[in-house]
């Protein structure tokens, strides 16, 4: 059995952090999806700007948009072709999706960060993005920021599944999960159904690469997946709390914990590490394409997390004495992530501007 079956069979869904039309039209997602466990996709600006940046797949497409007489600009232009990627990655995933009972094969759309601090229009756009993709099977990524947390409530209350990104920490992922309660508290309270699905997408890696610089030498690369394991732990108490469980009884799912930036940044540590050290039922971990064929080749036997955390908290204590503070990091990384967010989407404009000035020159 490979790796990453038995990953899968331990109850953890394996997804892909990439797509391309390229490997939608080589069969490569096909090929992942048969051969190495995966049920679901994540993407973002970055993944698509190096997409449409990387060859001339996307022109045919862009110069039908730019022929088309309708006044689109380079957001419009961007959306329409993520949009037309995620519909067949979405029928990729049909089955599995109904096979899950809706619970898996999902992929997502990140809304633009241009509303990042307007609740009313990031809800307005989540709802329009996920009626344009028409597929069930589609999460709207809305960030997990203070800004955020109101609009992924109304956007749940909605009836619309959200993966919420950018968390870094238990506490961001707990009111993350509130929020999401919330929204279905509101359902329930005014008689709609509550089985909106919703995952929250904790990153992983970056926490290591921030202390890289001052942790000491017997804590590198520990910190990532301490704080991962003391999210579990709060994860594993808040499914079995009476809340979820009030939810649960009438009718909803709760939210699932989903590890994200799970491809190792250090050279020098394990290429699997944030995969074989977050394995955990009922959560997801989303990975690269080197990470994930990394792993099938040569992944260890699955070793959950315990539920309790393990060493996570004594982990975390070597930490604070040699006056690393993870709490101030979790914010910083959150803070910075939003920016890096804001900077891609405008490089992804640019380069589908420099792209229609390409091809508007050729014609």
């Amino acid at each position: 059995m490979k790796p990453t079956q038995a990953l899968h069979e331990s109850g953890q869904s394996l997804w892909l952090d990439n797509i391309t039309r390229k490997m939608l039209d080589e069969g490569t997602l096909t090929e992942y999806v048969d051969e190495l466990s995966v049920t679901g996709l994540t993407s973002n600006p970055t993944i698509f700007e190096k997409a449409i940046a990387g060859g001339d797949v996307y022109d045919t497409q862009i110069q039908e948009l730019l022929g088309s007489g309708v006044d689109v600009d380079d957001g419009d232009v961007f959306f329409a072709l993520a949009i037309d990627d995620l519909r067949r990655a979405a029928d990729e995933f049909a089955q599995v999706h109904e096979r899950s009972a809706h619970l898996d094969g999902f992929v997502s759309l990140e809304v633009s960060p241009e509303f990042a601090y307007d609740t009313a229009k990031t809800v307005a756009q989540a709802a329009a993005l996920h009626h344009q993709v028409e597929r069930p099977n589609v999460y709207i990524k809305i960030p997990g920021t203070p800004e955020g947390l109101p609009a992924i409530e109304e956007t749940i209350y909605a009836g619309i599944p959200v993966n919420v990104t950018l968390l870094f920490s238990s506490q961001q992922h707990l009111a993350a999960a509130d929020a999401y309660m919330r929204g279905l508290e509101r359902r329930i309270a005014v008689g709609l159904p509550p089985d909106v699905p919703s995952v929250a997408s904790l990153f992983m890696s970056r926490w290591d690469r921030a202390v890289a610089e001052t942790a000491p030498a017997e804590l590198v690369n520990r910190l990532g997946l301490a704080i991962g394991r003391r999210a579990y732990r709060g994860y594993v108490e808040l499914l079995a709390s009476p809340r979820v469980m009030r939810l649960m009884n009438a009718g909803a799912r709760p939210q699932r914990l989903l590890w994200a930036s799970t491809g190792t940044k250090d050279p020098s540590a394990s290429d699997t590490l944030y995969v074989e050290g977050l394995a955990a039922p009922f959560t997801v971990n989303t990975m690269p394409d080197t990470t994930l064929l990394a792993y099938a080749d040569h992944g260890a036997p699955v070793q959950s997390m315990p539920a309790d955390g393990g060493d996570a908290e004594e982990v975390l204590a070597d930490f604070a004495k040699a006056g690393i503070d993870v709490d101030a990091i979790a914010a910083q990384l959150q803070r910075e992530g939003a920016e890096a967010f804001v900077a891609s989407w405008t490089s992804l404009l640019a380069t589908i501007e420099s792209k229609r000035s390409a091809l508007a020159g050729a014609s």
